[in-house]
């Protein structure tokens, strides 16, 4: 079988009446040498590799990130009951928000925004890359105020994500403060890192990752002897919401915490 190739007015145009075979080795190494584009056109034909993340990354100030870090933990926001939602979405996906009235069956950690009154910190939503305008918004308009984590969560992935509910997760609270155009999981955010040394070279604006489970964004030493962290998560402990808190570095090391540094944070 032979393909005739279409003459067009390019510099690549075939000698008329020349033909192409459709097999690679029946066709002349010099034509492949004189006709790029038409190598090109048969070399998209074949299967296409997973497209790779060549996207440009922005530069960020480390006093940047820690800005939005404390925006997220302390922005208020009022609720009202359309934003509660316990059951399945419209696609099937069950949605659980943290609000104060949810109590697991395991009877751990129940939830703490209310209805009608004005909280603070942003909730937690698997799957979350909110920008504060847009939560607002989504709060707004009815959606769920944050859809908490499970294990049926973490073994859907991006399946599991609700699109009718409003928040931030723990990689997505990263993203954010790094400016990225979209969230990285814990499983790609130290693609975009050099590994640090030692725990004792982490700077704020670092992050502290334990690969497909948690991410921690390091905000300083919380005592001289460097003994415990002081971090800004979006997570499950103590509350489901964007907070800062202390950390003992013995324990984020037992659970394999790693240091890494986002190669595009300047001082």
């Amino acid at each position: 079988m032979q393909w005739e190739v279409v003459r067009q007015p390019d510099p690549f145009k075939l000698p008329q009446g020349m033909t192409v075979s459709l097999f690679p080795t029946q066709l002349p190494t010099a034509l492949l040498l004189c006709l790029p584009g038409l190598a090109l056109l048969l070399a998209a034909c074949s299967a296409v590799p997973e497209k790779a993340d060549t996207s440009r990354r922005p530069i960020v100030q480390r006093r940047e990130v820690l800005a939005i870090a404390r925006a997220y933990s302390q922005h208020r926001w009022k609720a009202a009951k359309p934003n509660i939602k316990h059951g399945k979405d419209s696609q099937g996906i069950q949605v659980d928000t943290p609000d104060a009235d949810y109590r697991p069956a395991d009877g751990t950690r129940p939830g703490w925004w209310m209805a009608g009154a004005w909280n603070v910190g942003v909730p937690y939503q698997w799957g979350g890359f909110d920008s504060l305008e847009a939560f607002d918004s989504k709060i707004r308009r009815g959606f769920a105020a944050g859809d908490i984590y499970t294990p049926a969560k973490r073994a859907g992935l991006d399946a599991a994500v609700s699109r009718e509910a409003t928040g931030i997760d723990c990689s997505g609270l990263i993203s954010r403060c790094w400016r990225l155009h979209r969230s990285y999981s814990t499983r790609e955010l130290p693609t975009l890192c050099d590994k640090l040394g030692g725990y004792e070279d982490l700077r704020p604006g670092d992050i502290l990752n334990t690969h497909n489970a948690h991410v921690l964004l390091f905000a300083g030493w919380a005592n001289p002897a460097r003994t415990r962290v002081s971090v800004y998560e979006a997570g499950c402990h103590p509350t489901w919401k964007v907070f800062r808190r202390q950390i003992r570095l013995e324990y984020l090391k037992q659970k394999n915490y790693l240091p890494y540094r986002y190669r595009n944070i300047r001082d």
